[in-house]
């Protein structure tokens, strides 16, 4: 269907509408009233071994879980999914057993949830039944069924098999009161990952710099943030010369948007700045084709600031948070900027474009600088930015940079508690000098060919303001996964970084950072 301006809106729109609901139940699993149960199983010298959480369903089964697991293979690694037939021994008709490896920790447990749950899609009803002895884990496996229960199928007109609808999240009660407050957040933080899965898997087409901006003032609204949206004009007008550079050759025009979230008791600052290239043909250095099919996700770490802004304004830290996405669609054509130009970013500071497929850093420099204007005590910037991310790193590991070692360290450790892979990687000084333009006070590539993802980080360190605390997160090969499912990541866009962005603001809020 078209919308009033002529394009090809699914009738979906721009979200996958599905909302599952999820809530604790302390009854037995076998006696639940369920099509289907969720269960851990762990790798012993006999096969697979039920994990805590299954033994009344043993049971009632009569003791021979284990060995009918067993005879269908099942071995306990983690990942794998054993569907075992109950044959009305319970109201559940099956069984699930996702196996949790060796050390089932929390992001085991959102892994096997996930997994289950995605196992049981076009099922009504389901209840997992994994070990969750305290809210940690709680919040665990609640989050990895509702991301696993994801999916985008806005697009599609056959029939599809739909997400469960309504999970139960079986607990003996151990975990105590802050169960209910456990899924909540977990509630909180899928709904934001979802979000950012969407707006990356929405194809272009549909999602413009002005599309983005209007997803963005309306979840604004939604979740009480205050929003300012600046467009082509005021973005020229305002001397933001690296948006507007990178957005000047194309028909859809670029955005910045402000989004910015207070709390009454604050005593610090954050500010989050995303790279959004809504699509990135490479401009006139333009990309091969096979590095252009998935140049959709480009505006990942815009998303995923929009996803942290929406799940903080929801959970309440105290700390004040302010978050810039940075939007444009990076298209060749005869207004397109070219190699050689010299942009003049917001502040002043002068960049030579010696190639246009290099833009991220262009339109993340101008909002650093104006991320600086809200006095933060500390900055985060996140971007697909670099194919060298991908090379050092591989597909699933965001590199982790800053301008303060410590900073970076604290930012790490807060992406392995949200349960997100990073690694920190160094901004070795002597690569600033591969940034030198005999033009223009930086060039936006450097002259050597090694250390792209750091030298990336070189060039943006730059623009950030004297003392200010700086971290910088590359999620070029985090954002989209182009493989199959696994755990509770889908095909296609996966939130990468929201959950990381939202525990830096807590850690900010209680003075860990």
């Amino acid at each position: 269907m078209l919308d009033p301006k002529g394009r090809n809106r699914s009738p979906g729109g721009l979200t996958s509408g599905h909302v599952t609901s999820i809530s604790l139940d302390s009854a037995a699993p076998a006696t639940l009233d369920v099509d289907a149960i969720v269960i851990g199983v762990a790798p012993s010298d006999s096969g697979a071994r039920p994990a805590p959480g299954s033994e009344d369903l043993d049971r009632a089964l009569d003791g021979q879980l284990a060995e009918a697991l067993s005879a269908l293979g099942a071995t306990g690694r983690a990942g794998e999914v054993t569907k075992l037939p109950t044959l009305g021994a319970i109201p559940a008709a099956v069984v699930v057993a996702v196996g949790l490896g060796d050390s089932p920790d929390a992001e085991a447990l959102r892994r096997a949830a996930g997994a289950g749950v995605r196992a049981l899609a076009g099922t009504a009803r389901a209840a997992v039944a994994l070990p969750a002895a305290d809210a940690a884990s709680v919040e665990a496996v609640a989050l990895g069924a509702l991301l696993g229960n994801y999916t985008f199928g806005a697009y599609r007109t056959g029939e599809q098999k739909s997400p469960v609808e309504d999970v139960r999240l079986v607990h003996s009660g151990a975990a105590g009161a802050g169960a209910e407050a456990a899924v909540a957040r977990a509630r909180t933080l899928a709904t934001a990952m979802n979000l950012v899965r969407d707006l990356v898997n929405t194809p272009p087409s549909d999602l413009s710099p002005e599309d983005f901006a209007e997803v963005a003032t309306r979840v604004a609204g939604e979740t009480g943030l205050d929003v300012e949206v600046l467009d082509e004009k005021a973005l020229v007008d305002g001397g933001y010369g690296g948006i507007a550079g990178v957005g000047q050759g194309s028909a859809n025009p670029p955005r910045l948007v402000r989004l910015a979230y207070t709390h009454p008791e604050a005593a610090k600052t954050l500010a989050l700045v995303g790279k959004g290239i809504t699509f990135d043909s490479g401009g006139l250095s333009l990309k091969p084709a096979d590095a252009m099919d998935w140049m959709k996700s480009d505006m990942g770490g815009a998303a995923a600031v929009l996803g942290a802004l929406s799940a903080i304004a929801e959970l309440g830290p105290k700390v004040n948070v302010v978050g810039y996405l940075a939007l444009a669609e990076n298209m060749p054509s005869g207004t397109a900027q070219r190699p050689s130009d010299v942009l003049r970013v917001y502040g002043g500071k002068t960049v030579e474009v010696l190639n246009t497929d290099a833009e991220g850093r262009l339109v993340l420099a101008d909002g650093l600088v104006r991320a600086g204007e809200d006095d933060p005590d500390l900055i985060v910037d996140v971007a697909t930015l670099t194919g060298a991310q991908l090379v050092a790193l591989g597909t699933r590991t965001a590199g982790i940079m800053a301008n303060d070692d410590d900073v970076r360290e604290k930012v790490v450790a807060a992406a392995g508690r949200a349960g997100e892979q990073s690694w920190g990687m160094p901004l070795p000084a002597e690569l600033r000098k591969g940034l030198d333009s005999a033009v223009a006070d930086i060039a936006n590539i450097s002259g050597e060919r090694w250390g792209g993802m750091l030298v990336a980080g070189v060039f943006l360190q730059e623009f950030v303001p004297d003392g200010v605390r700086w971290a910088h997160l590359d999620i070029a090969g985090p954002a989209f996964h182009k493989g199959e499912p696994y755990g509770y990541t889908p095909k296609g866009g996966t939130g990468a970084a929201t959950r990381t962005l939202v525990q830096v603001a807590e850690d900010l809020a209680a003075g860990i950072l």
